[in-house]
């Protein structure tokens, strides 16, 4: 239980810097707004996803927080993660850029996994 735990929360603390902490320092930044314009996505678009990752990064870093409310908030990172990988493959091309967010979606599973771990072996029952 400890290793699940320890991998639990480097996991999650990875998901947490790069999409909670690192979009609430750079959003604001003429490099993040171009970025957004460059795949086409409206001006309100950025603070608006920012604000989403924020919540749901926090969501997963509280313990107190109810399962359901972190479901959800893992549900939200597939499709944030899923979404910008096909952005930036149907406006740039497949390459490294179009890979990172699928690299990223993989230490989500790793989060997802080991918290349903961690739930089941609180519980007394199986994971999955």
């Amino acid at each position: 239980m400890k290793t699940t735990r320890i991998i639990f929360w480097i996991s999650t603390t990875l998901i947490f810097l790069f999409e909670g902490v690192m979009p609430a320092l750079t959003s604001h930044t003429e490099m993040a707004r171009e970025g957004i314009r460059h795949l086409g996505y409206p001006d309100y678009f950025g603070p608006m996803i920012t604000a989403f990752k924020i919540a749901g990064t926090i969501a997963l870093m509280l313990p107190q927080v109810p399962p359901r409310l972190k479901e959800w908030a893992y549900a939200g990172f597939v499709f944030d993660f899923l979404c910008a990988s096909i952005s930036i493959t149907v406006v740039d091309g497949f390459g490294f850029n179009s890979i990172f967010p699928l690299i990223v979606l993989a230490v989500l599973m790793v989060s997802y996994y080991t918290y349903h771990k961690l739930q089941a072996q609180q519980h007394g029952t199986h994971a999955f």
